[in-house]
């Protein structure tokens, strides 16, 4: 099966089972599935999202994006991360005063749909650990994570059929919820500093700075810009001052050198007159500066 197909059929495994998890939550009153229901939908939402918007983000730059689409990929995240931290934060609320007053469950039903949920995870498992990609690599271990939190769900169910500590369903509930928020707060934030051109995730600018300054024949380093469009290629521009300006071609290449191997994809370079050149320039701008104030003296 082709990475394509695998993902959609990620996408719809996750859609469907999260409208039978909240329909069978309701039904067997268990606030548990139902907290596993918004994990799934956010999940499928963020397989569907990323499928369909990673196919605009490749398209080239033109007259209305001229920096390109790179970011519509990482509008998926932002919105399944926004729906995961707002159904997370409604269940908290929700569960918090059922602890102290826990209400019967349908154990019987949890034990057969935990049995289908772990069926159809560990199915859906095997056809995409086939695949060769990172995507369908991270899809893999998503269905192995799911399929241990029904193992709980099924422990749950089986304590409850000799016990009445109905109290386990909303800890449960709780205890997911708190994953969820767990995983998706980072990733909204991680997320975030993209779209506000931050400097990206692990590179120490200061540290790039003074690596580029240390170079032969830079004076100066005026002006520093790293960021990333889409938390995978990295983007610098460098504006720099040279010790004599027929260095140029040598200390950019040692420049776009230096980036390239600290990750930085694309490189733009600005140089700025020699250090010679913007000395004797900047005397006269002084010594101009001198002599219209005597004359404005007299």
């Amino acid at each position: 099966m082709s990475s394509k197909y695998a993902v959609w059929l990620a996408f719809f495994l996750n859609l469907s089972f999260a409208i039978v998890e909240f329909i069978a939550g309701g039904i067997f009153v268990s606030s548990a599935v139902l907290a596993d229901s918004i994990h799934d939908l956010g999940d499928a939402l963020a397989i569907g999202l990323s499928a369909f918007l990673e196919t605009i983000s490749n398209r080239e730059e033109d007259s209305r994006y001229t920096l390109g689409y790179k970011r519509f990929s990482l509008l998926g995240a932002l919105v399944t991360a926004v729906i995961l931290m707002t159904g997370s934060g409604m269940v908290i609320l929700e569960n918090v005063s059922k602890l102290f007053h826990p209400q019967p469950v349908n154990d019987e039903g949890l034990l057969w749909l935990g049995i289908i949920a772990i069926s159809v995870n560990l199915l859906a498992s095997l056809v995409i650990r086939k695949g060769q990609t990172k995507n369908e690599s991270i899809l893999s271990l998503h269905f192995l994570e799911d399929t241990l939190g029904w193992l709980a769900v099924i422990l749950m169910a089986i304590v409850l059929r000799f016990t009445d500590w109905y109290i386990l369903d909303p800890l449960l509930s709780l205890a997911i919820s708190f994953f969820i928020l767990s995983k998706a707060i980072p990733r909204f934030w991680s997320t975030l500093k993209i779209f506000l051109d931050a400097v990206p995730e692990g590179v120490d600018i200061k540290q790039v700075k003074n690596d580029l300054e240390q170079l032969d024949n830079v004076a100066s380093i005026n002006q520093l810009n790293l960021w990333t469009m889409d938390g995978l290629e990295k983007n610098a521009i460098v504006h720099v001052c040279l010790e004599h300006v027929k260095h140029i071609e040598v200390c950019k290449e040692s420049i776009r050198d230096l980036l390239k191997e600290s990750g930085f994809q694309n490189v733009t370079i600005e140089v700025d007159e020699d250090l010679a050149t913007h000395q004797a320039h900047k005397r006269n701008i002084e010594e101009l500066e001198a002599e219209s104030e005597q004359q404005h003296h007299h």
